[in-house]
């Protein structure tokens, strides 16, 4: 790889042995020369809790000659599995209350996540963790959807949008359900401007039926949609959560229509995002690459997203911290090419916004003067914070 990243050097201990587990296919697959001497058990714990593996570490751990791991680390891990067993239940029963609910009125709408993916990607719904459920509906049926959810006890956290910038802005609304205990985050995109993406038309089109419910149909992206969603997802947060990697290696292994993956990424651009994916796809979980998807290892593009990726992942900063921090910035920037990202980034600095509103509220009627006052408010909320911290 470019950037001359090395693992073996970089990583530490505990970190290289998650990835071991978490790369174990089959029993004769155990690493039985492992040096344990080294590891420090509450740091692996909580790297297994922070990227979100635990519940599939703890079932590979039961492959394995289990006397070579202290027992606080296998209960600890029990316990997780589950705690989240019981979770995923409950966003099943959840998920087919949502897919009957909009059905009936005529909103048709694809799961993106949560129980029907780790359905469909391990077989088993406790292998993966999740704690929403993540939808798509097409964007003229998002203020029908909101009125349902509403009227069924559902509150929006996300904050109020003008002037229409939410739809273009952003790409999805959450709401939560306080006595349910339950999100749902509404798309209207897959991913946020300016990338491309199938319409939902096309997505509907190619949409598969899961067997995870046999009493109503639930309805999720076709397998190389959600390959490609995946990777963008994943890109998109850094793959920062060794999760999404794992159901990108699940996926490969499994087997997709390389073909028909291939149009999709030439067609939508997003040949350097696959090339990150499986760069380090390969090399922290050694997943296999045939010759097709070897060219894509070679891009220098691919090579550098990869190695940024990589320090991320090493670094292991909570979301909300990774996301203030300038070398995240940079990196989301590097994802799209610079002629798309500048002309987006225009927009963006001259389109009103939200958190204008929150220092200035105008009645609806009035919102255009938004345009005009958008450069006066962007220095007000600007210089604020330098004035706090004099």
């Amino acid at each position: 790889m470019g950037n001359s990243f090395n693992i073996e050097k970089n990583f530490p201990s505990e970190l290289k042995l998650l990835l071991e587990i978490l790369a174990i296919e089959k029993e004769e697959e155990y690493f039985s020369n492992y040096s344990f001497e080294e590891i420090d058990w509450e740091v692996f714990l909580q790297l297994a809790m922070h990227h979100r593996v635990y519940p599939i570490i703890y079932s590979n751990l039961k492959k394995l000659d289990e006397t070579v791991i202290p027992q606080f680390v296998i209960q600890s891990l029990y316990q997780g599995y589950q705690r989240n067993t019981i979770n995923m239940l409950a966003l099943c029963r959840e998920m087919e209350q949502i897919s009957n609910l909009f059905m009936e009125n005529d909103i048709p709408l694809l799961f993106l996540k949560g129980t029907v993916i780790a359905a469909d990607i391990y077989g088993d719904i406790s292998l993966r963790t999740s704690k929403d459920l993540d939808i798509l509906i097409p964007v003229n049926t998002l203020q029908k959807a909101d009125k349902l959810l509403m009227s069924c006890g559902f509150k929006k956290t996300s904050e109020p949008h003008i002037l229409n910038e939410g739809k273009w802005r952003i790409h999805h609304t959450v709401y939560f359900h306080p006595e349910r205990n339950i999100q749902l985050e509404i798309h209207w995109r897959l991913l946020p401007l300016p990338r491309s993406e199938p319409s939902f038309n096309e997505l509907w089109e190619r949409k598969r039926v899961s067997t995870i419910i046999n009493s109503y149909p639930v309805h999720l992206l076709g397998k190389e949609d959600l390959f490609l969603f995946l990777i963008s997802h994943g890109s998109k947060h850094a793959w920062f959560r060794l999760r999404w990697l794992l159901d990108i290696d699940k996926m490969i292994r499994s087997g997709i229509d390389l073909n028909e993956a291939n149009l999709l990424l030439k067609k939508y651009q997003n040949l350097h995002l696959v090339g990150q994916a499986l760069i380090l796809a390969s090399q922290l979980l050694n997943t296999p690459i045939n010759d097709e998807m070897n060219l894509l290892l070679v891009k220098s593009r691919s090579k550098e997203l990869a190695h940024k990726a990589l320090i991320i992942i090493k670094d292991m900063l909570p979301w909300d911290i990774l996301t203030s921090t300038k070398y995240y910035k940079r990196y989301r920037l590097s994802l799209n090419s610079k002629e798309l990202q500048n002309i987006y980034s225009i927009i963006a600095l001259f389109y009103p916004s939200s958190a204008d509103a929150m220092i200035l509220r105008l009645p609806k009627p009035l919102h255009f003067l938004y345009f005009p006052l958008r450069p006066f408010l962007w220095v007000y909320r600007n210089i604020k914070p330098l004035k706090l911290n004099q």
